[in-house]
């Protein structure tokens, strides 16, 4: 077994100590490492604080929860390189309270229209590279900006990028956890090829602290461009164009008409009924819908009287997870593309046959398991919600931390390498074909409660986001956490094996522990066959915000695993 005793042994002391430290809390709340923030008039929940701050500011001057969430994100794409920025895609789920209704805008681009699997094969590649022209696909984050602020926007774009423009044209100081990934970004993209990331990223000629300042004058002058132009100047004008140059310089796909045609869709979110609450994911090609199949499994059991991160209870979620996982290899891909059965997925029929495979005493040791891909990714997710209750959540990435690492000349930012995710075996739901999006790992989320907004929470982290989306939910309806405790509290995240038989899950995957799980339940976990290990990282990354309308509040939380910050007013 994978396991390494002297971590298991410090978990275990951890977890004591917790204990004791809970009995000294006057609130008991045994997993908090901060109290919740609670607000009347608006909140903002983000992965950095100044963007955060961003939010409130523009809160405060009247705009909706929609303009806030731009603004936020337009700075996080300055601060947040190593996660997002306008070269990627963009997912929301928004609760409008005039029309009482959820909304879903799919903001994620295609793979150009002149690449098909047979350059790869030409090229002696077996898959889509992670770096450099290849894995570009149409960036369609500014795309969904403008749909989202056309329909629920209040203030002019341009007061809305224009605290994001002043921040990159005076600077502003890095963040610790961003400094870490910046820093591992400046070792990745060494070669020739990648100059205008260095030069960008890296002029200081040394590696980055936290606390240096940072600028980028040609994001502020393409952030002008998009406040004057509005989305056609990044996907007709001068954005574009300079995209596509670019392309043709270093060998890219990307062409003109493939921003020309470009334009993101509004979709119906789906949603299941977990014990009176409507949980909402938007369908695929993101994998929200495995949230969705989890939880419907999930509700047959009895999970407050297992405990919580009991051997029982982290069990049965693995094992569920390991088996609407096989699903999500097989069925999630782009919807224009190949028809996914989300309704049997989704059917109570359906989960009742998928139980035949769950064993509550041992764990499956072979499944057919998705791209190993799909375990890495890098992402910023917010949310914010207004004086009217209106709700949004928002995920934005590049994917793979600086994204493909290829940086268009003069414009200030990555472009994304989202399709990686192509698969290029012919027949494959997921293989790439010209014009089609790929399978995508971030997914937001929201909750009601008798038509009525309640929770809006997203977990970061590629294939973490749906086991994440699960257990934070989970801490909240089942055992009564607080909005901050259930981000929290210790996490596992499975995985499946990657290596000469990529894509299929060997002896069990591995389960990860945070600190903080007993010894005595790991112990239990081995003996059902699981393989455990620790991780100090990628357990992902939590922001949340409960809804009170009864008493008319806000409460939000945030991740203290790294740089994330809840503010309200």
């Amino acid at each position: 077994m994978k396991t390494i005793l002297p971590i298991l042994v410090i978990g275990s002391l951890f977890a004591g100590a917790l204990s004791l430290l809970a009995a000294d809390r006057p609130t008991g709340a045994l997993f908090s490492t901060r109290s919740e923030v609670i607000a009347k008039n608006g909140l903002v929940a983000s992965s950095h604080p100044l963007a955060t701050q961003v939010g409130i500011d523009i809160l405060k001057k009247g705009g909706s929860a929609v303009d806030a969430a731009i603004a936020v994100n337009a700075a996080l794409g300055l601060m947040e390189p190593t996660s997002c920025g306008i070269g990627g895609d963009l997912f929301a789920i928004v609760w409008d309270s005039k029309t009482r209704k959820v909304y879903g805008l799919n903001a994620s681009g295609p793979a150009p229209l002149s690449l098909t699997v047979e350059h790869f094969k030409k090229s002696g590649l077996s898959r889509v590279p992670f770096y450099g022209p290849l894995p570009w696909t149409v960036p369609g984050c500014v795309d969904g900006w403008f749909e989202l602020h056309k329909r629920f926007g209040r203030l002019p774009m341009k007061t809305i990028l224009q605290p994001a423009i002043d921040y990159a044209g005076q600077g502003f100081p890095l963040s610790e956890t961003i400094a870490f990934y910046w820093n591992r970004g400046l070792d990745r993209f060494k070669a020739k090829e990648y100059d205008n990331f260095q030069e960008l990223y890296g002029s200081t000629g040394r590696q980055m602290k936290k606390g240096d300042i940072f600028s980028n004058p040609e994001l502020a002058a393409t952030y002008r461009l998009l406040a004057r132009g509005g989305r056609d100047a990044y996907y007709k004008g001068e954005i574009a164009q300079k995209i596509a140059a670019y392309s043709q310089r270093v060998g890219g796909f990307l062409q003109l008409k493939d921003f020309a045609q470009f334009s993101a869709e509004w979709v119906d979110p789906l949603k299941v009924d977990y014990k009176g609450y409507d949980v909402w994911e938007l369908p695929p090609n993101g994998q929200g819908l495995a949230v969705l199949q989890m939880l419907n499994m999930l509700e047959k059991f009895d999970l407050q009287a297992m405990g919580h991160n009991t051997a029982a209870y982290l069990h049965t979620l693995v094992e569920i997870k390991k088996i609407v996982y096989e699903d999500r290899a097989h069925y999630y891909a782009d919807p224009r593309f190949y028809d996914a059965p989300i309704d049997r997925l989704l059917s109570e029929e359906y989960a009742q046959e998928r139980f035949k495979l769950f064993n509550p005493d041992k764990a499956n040791l072979e499944l057919p398991y998705g791209d190993a891909l799909l375990q890495q990714g890098d992402t910023i997710y917010l949310c914010v919600v207004d004086k009217d209750f209106n709700a949004v959540s928002l995920i934005q990435s590049n994917y793979f931390g600086f994204g493909s690492g290829m940086v268009p000349d003069g414009l200030g930012f990555c472009l994304q390498d989202r399709g990686c995710l192509f698969s290029l075996q012919e027949g494959h739901p997921n293989v790439l074909v010209p014009g089609k999006r790929p399978f995508h790992t971030i997914i937001p989320a929201m909750v009601t409660r008798d038509n009525q907004p309640l929770f809006t929470f997203g977990v970061m982290g590629g294939d973490m986001q749906p086991q994440g989306h699960v257990q934070v939910l989970l801490n909240i309806l089942e055992f009564n956490m607080n909005i901050q405790e259930a981000g929290d509290a210790p996490r596992f995240r499975h995985a499946g094996s990657s290596g000469p038989d990529e894509g299929v899950m060997k002896n069990g995957g591995v389960l990860y522990l945070e600190s903080g799980i007993p010894y005595a339940v790991i112990r239990d976990l081995l003996g059902k066959g699981h393989q455990v290990s620790w991780d100090r990282g990628g357990y992902g990354g939590y922001q949340g915000i409960w809804i009170d309308l009864a008493r008319g509040i806000l409460i939000g939380g945030s991740e203290s695993r790294n740089d994330g910050c809840a503010i309200g007013f």
